[in-house]
């Protein structure tokens, strides 16, 4: 019940802060110059400092039973794997090739879905009755596949829009990603539970920080954003729709069971687009490769708060058997 509480609290939080990232946005793009720059200091520059402290808060939100928890569950853990990493980039490079987007602007729709899964997805499979623990795990596990993963996804499809180097793509995942993540982790090792107002800080901080980001890129991205809007909209949608289809039909061909194949669904669908926008910014050198992440994201907040209030007024077939690893 205590748990059901503070998941729903944290649902209510997801939906205020969609709200203010819809606000930011639009607040940006009817004033864009303050957020550009600030006496003379280039405002994109806080980009990657902001996700790595989002990136803290999320190692600090694991412990290392998150990812033996992978031996008790290896099949489905790597299912999920396999099909977000073989799905959403492939995904990315379709949608943009159809809609023939401008080329940095479709390196960034690629970038998302090479991307590992976001923490919001560990909130969405608790409300859509998925299995919390696997969604958790899936999410520690892309995200130390990701220095691999990301690169070799956008080397071989984002080649052909924008200059991708491997290994600097995978030198600054590490410090971006890994390193905070790994930092946070230790953080919630030593502090074993003590300190609850930093953890009740965290989550505050890194919304406050996604929210700002999104605000710099949107504000640099006005006019390509003032003609592409509703095409990468759309885009986003079809992206994020599919992932939860074929993450969820992958999970059922993988023999998984309901709220496992829920899990998988979600954990594909939802992707980390701070990530996206930092590796836009900090590798692809281009802010125009930041604007997809910059809508994608808050979208998959929207489309995966539906999905889940969906799942989770349907409830779990009693009868649904769980598939033994």
């Amino acid at each position: 019940m205590l748990v059901s509480r503070v998941m729903d609290k944290q649902n209510l939080k997801g939906l205020r802060f969609t709200a203010f990232v819809l606000a930011a946005v639009a607040v940006s793009m009817i004033w864009p110059a303050p957020f550009r720059q600030v006496g003379g200091y280039d405002l994109t520059r806080l980009i990657v400092p902001l996700i790595q402290i989002i990136m803290l808060g999320m190692g600090a939100t694991l412990s290392v039973a998150d990812f033996t928890r992978a031996f008790k569950m290896p099949r489905a853990v790597l299912c999920g794997l396999l099909l977000q990493f073989a799905i959403m980039p492939v995904l990315g490079f379709a949608i943009a090739a159809t809609f023939g987007f401008p080329k940095e602007v479709a390196a960034g729709v690629i970038l998302v879905g090479a991307c590992p899964g976001g923490v919001a997805s560990n909130v969405m499979s608790f409300l859509a009755k998925g299995d919390v623990a696997l969604s958790v795990t899936m999410t520690a596990f892309s995200t130390l596949a990701a220095p691999v993963m990301t690169p070799l996804a956008m080397t071989l499809l984002a080649g052909e829009y924008v200059p991708v180097s491997f290994n600097e793509m995978m030198i600054s995942i590490v410090k971006m990603i890994i390193l905070p993540v790994a930092g946070g982790l230790l953080l919630n090792h030593l502090l074993k539970g003590r300190a609850q107002w930093l953890y009740k800080l965290l989550p505050v901080v890194s919304m406050a920080g996604i929210v700002v980001i999104i605000t710099i890129i949107t504000a640099n991205s006005r006019d390509q954003l003032m003609t592409l809007g509703p095409a990468l909209i759309l885009a986003a949608v079809i992206h994020n729709g599919m992932g939860y289809l074929l993450g969820y039909w992958g999970a059922r061909l993988g023999r998984l069971d309901e709220r496992a194949c829920r899990t998988v669904a979600i954990e594909v669908g939802m992707q980390n687009a701070g990530m996206a926008s930092g590796l836009a910014i900090n590798v692809l050198k281009n802010v125009n490769s930041a604007i997809a992440p910059a809508i994608f994201g808050p979208l998959m907040n929207v489309t995966g708060s539906v999905l889940a209030s969906w799942w989770g007024a349907r409830g779990v077939d009693a009868g649904s058997a769980v598939v033994k690893d």
